[in-house]
């Protein structure tokens, strides 16, 4: 597929992962007790932001080595 040529079955995937990869921010945000909301989370300060951002990616790889086994 080339760009510009979308099909509603890439739109569809492209949405899903989205929905997915916002539902995984906000169970990790909750494990931390980041108080991450719908919208703006322009107040969150830069180490509560990275510490969500790093502990996706933690989980990402563990999950990604597990697979590898």
């Amino acid at each position: 597929m080339t760009s510009g040529n979308s099909t509603s079955g890439s739109r569809m995937a492209v949405s899903e992962a989205k929905d997915a990869m916002k539902r995984f921010k906000e169970e990790v945000a909750s494990e931390l007790g980041v108080p991450l909301k719908d919208g703006y989370n322009g107040d969150l300060t830069s180490k509560q932001a990275g510490s969500i951002g790093g502990e996706m990616v933690k989980k990402m790889i563990m999950k990604q080595e597990e697979q590898m086994k």
